[in-house]
């Protein structure tokens, strides 16, 4: 395979400084007002011990402080962890640590850009999407470029409007819970981004390409499509990396947290025009400590993409699980939210789902969140078989006592006494 060039030039920036700097602006970002913002909002309502979550992220799982037999299937992780090839890799390249070796994650974006019929300058590895996503998000809106978004999708949109002290124009799905893109374009006359999730968190469900190709073809000049991937690989429909090949006002990520099973090595992609990618600096000035991917998470991933049967094998895995969970829960007569193409689902608890959520850890079984426009769904991710059996009889269990008296508050997040995982939250505990 050729390996890009890592002094090719984009834009009149050489490549490695271009990474460096949107390295550096990575790293910066964490500390935008993104992230103060929500935690002030999100305080945790109890600790353990002398512990307390101090840093929030985007899309990392937070410490876990529960019962070790507890049934994790709250953050969206895939219980199959990295494959054997990419395992492999890591080991390799563990023993080369002791040097920085970029021509490694050149190497890596190599791969990607081969795989997906992308020119040099066209993609950005990352540790992880949650980053690079920030910076997408951010370096496109503000106070005169509102962000439009989904209700309910993924709130890292939501929080880095906060942070940009963007407007924000939440628009509902359709009926088949699909980004309403017509709706959307309406919103708002110039926006700096509209942001869709696709397939959609929490509902798991698809926007069709032909939607997407809608909207970039009508949307206002000067406007960027952000397009978050990070479950694609679960479903059965055609990306849009194509259309960032073809030059297109178009942003997408992707990430190796999911089907790739590598939340905790931290792996993303950003992909689009070098000028889009480019903009990513603009958000914070460049660190002196540059932050960077790991060489082991940069072999890892290279290893996963080139893995030919990887995502055929994990695709039909999680699509059994999930197929037989939901039959079993649509068999007792409980409510699913209908469409799912991603490695988790939702389930109707005709209750506020803060409440259930706690039932369920009583069970020692961690399930998802719940979103203020379904206040009585909680999001539930695809784990093993044997997980899935355990959540099914917990679940019965759960749904046959009595819910807690009180109002459905809506409320978008609850923090429970034990610390359930999120994909929202990068948690640090300090006694």
């Amino acid at each position: 395979m050729t390996t890009e060039n890592s002094n090719c030039n984009v834009s009149g920036v050489s490549r490695r400084n271009f990474l460096r700097t949107l390295g550096a602006a990575s790293a910066a970002a964490a500390a935008l007002p993104a992230a103060a913002a929500f935690a002030q909002q999100a305080a945790p309502q109890a600790a353990v011990g002398q512990a307390r979550r101090r840093d929030f992220g985007s899309d990392m799982g937070e410490t876990r402080v529960m019962n070790p037999n507890t049934v994790i299937i709250s953050s969206n992780e895939n219980p199959l962890g990295p494959a054997s090839s990419s395992l492999e890799a890591i080991s390799k390249t563990a023993s080369l640590g002791g040097r920085y070796h970029q021509e490694i994650s050149a190497q890596t974006v190599a791969a990607f850009n081969e795989i997906y019929g992308l020119k040099r300058g066209y993609s950005a590895l990352f540790p992880g999407s949650g980053g690079p996503l920030d910076l997408a998000l951010m370096s496109n809106i503000g106070p005169d470029k509102p962000l439009v978004m989904a209700d309910p999708s993924y709130e890292q949109g939501t929080r880095a409007a906060q942070a940009m002290k963007a407007p924000l124009f939440a628009v509902k799905l359709t009926p088949t819970y699909a980004h309403d893109v017509k709706a959307m374009l309406a919103a708002h006359p110039s926006p700096g981004a509209y942001y869709i999730v696709n397939p959609n968190n929490p509902t798991g469900t698809m926007t069709p390409k032909a939607d997407i190709m809608w909207l970039l073809k009508n949307k206002p000049k000067g406007s960027v499509v952000i397009v978050d991937e990070a479950y694609f690989h679960f479903s059965t429909d055609d990306s849009m990396l194509d259309q960032v090949a073809a030059d297109q006002d178009l942003i997408v990520m992707r990430t190796f947290s999911k089907i790739y099973g590598m939340a905790g090595l931290r792996a993303g992609f950003a992909a689009g025009r070098p000028d889009l990618l480019m903009k990513f600096a603009t958000v914070a000035q460049p660190a002196r400590s540059l932050a960077s991917i790991s060489i082991t998470s940069a072999a890892g991933a290279k290893a996963a993409l080139q893995d030919k049967d990887l995502i055929a094998t994990r695709r039909k895995i999680n699509a059994d699980n999930r197929s037989e969970t939901l039959e079993f829960l649509s068999k007792k007569g409980y409510t699913v939210l209908p469409g799912s193409q991603a490695n988790f689902f939702m389930v109707d608890v005709k209750r506020p789902g803060h409440d259930f959520q706690q039932q369920m850890m009583k069970e020692e079984v961690a399930i998802g969140r719940t979103w203020a426009a379904m206040p009585t769904y909680v999001r539930v991710t695809v784990g093993t078989k044997d997980e899935m059996a355990k959540f099914q009889t917990a679940f019965v269990k759960c749904m046959d006592t009595a819910p807690t008296p009180g109002p459905v508050n809506g409320a978008s997040l609850y923090l429970p006494t034990h610390y359930t995982p999120s994909e929202l939250f990068r948690g640090e505990f300090h006694g």
